[in-house]
């Protein structure tokens, strides 16, 4: 029976029996309300103001009738509620059928469409003459044998909105007068028909922490953006320009003295001023997306639709973006599309059934996180992923999307033993549904966001990742040099005496280079979980550290490629991260610390100023090694270049303690040429080695060139060396 179904919160169709029904026991209309624990209902006609009938209850359970014999056509109404302690007027949801079905039709025609119509979307609807505000609740559960809205505004009460089931596994309801701030979740019944735990929504724009994880109702219409003139300019291609990339975790940049993380406007200010003084172009996020545990630092999300409340709301999120922009400064954030956590108010196993994951654990399970492997193949999980993918950039002006973890998602046995995977079609280990989402999405973000970019976090030597999908690559603008900083670090960790040994790890990245569009990236993983910070990783005594960090920083700013380096790499952080803790700013105190802000400062401002730094990272007229052979003396040299090959930089560095003299090094052209920067300067803390400033070209050949100079290399530093004009 109905009364049945309503009181156990199991009813799956209100619409056919709720509302303004056609009569089924003679002519007029009959309406039938469900309001428990109301003693009297009276229904008022919206169009004359008019009390027009009080409803009759059968019982005690919430079910309350009436017939309209002489009505043929359906008005609209409001219901005058009595409880024991108050009297409400209620607008019925179960008269809007037309505005609960509005845009799920067109779901399938663009990803887009699908954070336009599911989650809780704020609605005017025109009913039967009368205009009404509230908010739509769409969900997808197809397993699901009910699914009922709950919130603040029923006392989480699962008996008293069921939604309705559409053929396509969608639960809809409209319900009028609600607005942007309600909080909300969904009481799902599974297919046995038990109760799951309360859901928050798969599509919520804004989620509240623990312990509640309710969504909440959020219009995205509010805020005014005020950074038309930077996404105007953002239209050249990001190969030929500088990307000088600060990664940060939000909850760890720094605090208040209570240890409370600053907020999204907050940051706005403080972060926004420091980037603009160090000169970084832009600014990478660890995940923002909601997550349950802070401790994960955002790597595993349940909010694909959300930003973190952790730092404020959306709109201080959207403030935090467009300043920003005014300020000149892009915001990349990190996205994860490979894995989500099984935390109960989330994604896993949502209407009962593995509705986002891989059934099979061998497909669905990740062993190293303790997280679940969405399931790239399923048509609907698809378009979810790129629609989060296309609604950061859209309803939050970022820039770009690092995506995490994109080797788990290439590769079937991506940490698995044999027999712990199970091999594509045709017996490999590419997961072929995972690349055909990787490209769907890049096709997707540069054809509608073609002034943004996309990065990819990939490991292995899969071809063709930053290439265009027309010609079989995946479509990322970028991918990170996971190679170049595994074996630069390999080589800076070593005792200067014995690099003469690994010489070629400071080059081969020069033989794979021209493969794909690399970012040189030494990000947080690398300073975490018993790695040391990069300052302890040098070798040495405290001197030489320093001094090797900062002769490594130069080769980094000078080898081919856009830049990251996560924070606290700026000031010589001697601790490893700790997400708990703000950076130890306080070592800006000391010489060492505040010599290598200075000196990232100066590489960021080089590096912006000179085309031949970056403009031609991917083309071979951008590079050439002059001396790559001295693995005696640890030296090596190259030559940068601007895409007109007019502009030249030429780059010595010395990875031993002892100065190299009387070093000569082939130039262009005749001239005049200037050291415009040594990381071996005392205003960096270096040793201020008597190198000279100026040098007159001699007519000797040398490395290649028609001219060279003579000059002295400092210990464990490199120079960038320019013609006079």
């Amino acid at each position: 029976m109905l009364v049945e179904r309503l009181v156990a919160a199991r009813c799956s169709d209100p619409f056919s029996h709720l509302g303004l029904q056609a009569n089924p026991d003679g002519p007029g209309l009959k309406l039938t309300a469900w309001l428990p624990d109301a003693t009297e209902v009276r229904v008022r006609d919206l169009k004359s103001g008019k009390v027009v009938a009080t409803l009759a209850s059968s019982d005690d359970t919430g079910l309350f009738e009436t017939v309209f014999t002489r009505r043929k056509k359906p008005f609209p109404y409001q219901l005058i509620v009595s409880y024991p302690n108050a009297t409400t007027d209620v607008i019925d949801p179960y008269q809007f059928q037309d505005a609960a079905w509005e845009g799920l039709a067109e779901l399938t025609y663009q990803p887009e469409n699908l954070y336009h119509t599911l989650g809780a979307q704020l609605r005017t609807v025109e009913h039967l003459g009368q205009r009404v505000e509230g908010v739509r609740f769409a969900v997808y559960a197809p397993s699901a044998t009910s699914v009922s809205l709950i919130g603040d505004f029923n006392f989480w009460d699962g008996r008293r909105h069921p939604m309705q089931r559409s053929l396509c596994g969608h639960w809809v309801l409209f319900v009028p007068d609600l607005k942007a701030g309600e909080r909300y979740k969904f009481e799902l019944k599974d297919p046995m028909g038990n109760r799951l735990p309360h859901k928050s929504d798969p599509v919520g724009f804004y989620c509240e922490q623990y312990p509640s994880f309710a969504s909440v109702v959020y219009d995205h219409d509010q805020y005014q953006w005020q950074d038309t003139d930077w996404v105007a300019s953002q239209r050249n291609d990001k190969r030929e320009q500088p990307i000088s990339i600060y990664e940060l975790h939000i909850g760890s940049w720094k605090r208040h003295s209570n240890g409370d993380s600053l907020s999204w406007r907050e940051l706005a200010v403080e972060l926004v001023d420091y980037m603009r003084e160090m000169e970084y172009t832009h600014i990478e996020l660890l995940p923002v997306s909601e997550h349950p545990f802070s401790g994960s630092w955002g790597y595993q999300p349940v909010g694909m639709f959300s930003p973190t409340s952790r730092y404020g709301s959306a709109d201080d999120f959207k403030f935090f973006v467009d300043s920003c922009h005014q300020a000149g400064i892009g915001v990349i954030l990190d996205w994860v599309p490979a894995h989500f956590p099984s935390d109960a108010h989330g994604l896993a196993r949502f209407d009962g059934t593995p509705l986002y994951e891989y059934e099979d654990p061998r497909r669905g399970w990740h062993p190293d996180w303790n997280s679940y492997i969405y399931d790239f193949g399923r048509d609907t999980v698809r378009q979810f992923l790129v629609a989060s993918a296309l609604y950061w950039l859209d309803k939050f002006h970022v820039d770009g999307l690092r995506v995490d973890a994109v080797a788990s998602m290439l590769y079937l046995d991506y940490s698995r033993n044999a027999g712990e995977w199970v091999p594509n079609v045709d017996g490999g280990n590419h997961n072929y549904e995972a690349i055909s989402l990787l490209k769907w999405t890049n096709e997707e973000v540069y054809g509608k966001y073609p002034h943004a970019m996309t990065i990819a976090e990939e490991s292995t030597a899969f071809a063709g990742v930053s290439r265009p999908t027309f010609l079989g690559g995946l479509g990322f603008g970028f991918k990170w040099n996971m190679g170049w900083m595994h074996d630069t670090l390999t080589y800076m960790q070593k005792e200067p005496i014995h690099r003469r040994y690994h010489h070629n790890d400071m080059t081969f990245s020069m033989v794979y280079h021209y493969d794909e569009n690399f970012i040189l990236s030494l990000s947080h993983d690398e300073v975490v979980h018993g790695k040391h910070s990069l300052l302890y990783k040098m070798p040495g005594d405290e001197w030489q550290q320093a001094a090797n960090l900062r002769a490594y920083m130069g080769f980094m700013y000078a080898h081919p490629g856009k830049k990251l380096n996560f924070m606290g790499t700026e000031i010589a952080q001697s601790n490893e991260w700790n997400h708990d803790a703000q950076l130890p700013w306080h070592l800006l105190q000391y010489p060492k610390h505040a010599g290598q802000q200075r000196l990232i400062h100066d590489l960021n401002h080089l590096y912006r100023h000179e085309p031949a730094l970056y403009q031609a990272d991917y083309e071979q007229t951008g590079f050439r090694w002059l001396d790559h052979n001295d693995a005696d003396n640890s030296i090596f040299a190259w030559l940068r270049a601007d895409k007109e090959g007019e502009q030249a930089i030429m780059v010595a560095a010395n990875f031993t303690p002892v100065p190299r003299t009387d070093y000569r090094l082939g130039v262009p052209a005749a001239g005049h040429y200037r050291v415009v920067l040594n990381t071996d300067s005392e205003y960096y803390w270096g040793s201020n080695y008597d190198v000279g400033l100026v040098f007159a070209a001699e007519p000797t050949p040398w490395q290649g060139m028609a001219h060279s100079i003579v000059l002295d290399l400092p210990p464990l530093a490199t120079l960038f060396i320019k013609q006079e004009s």
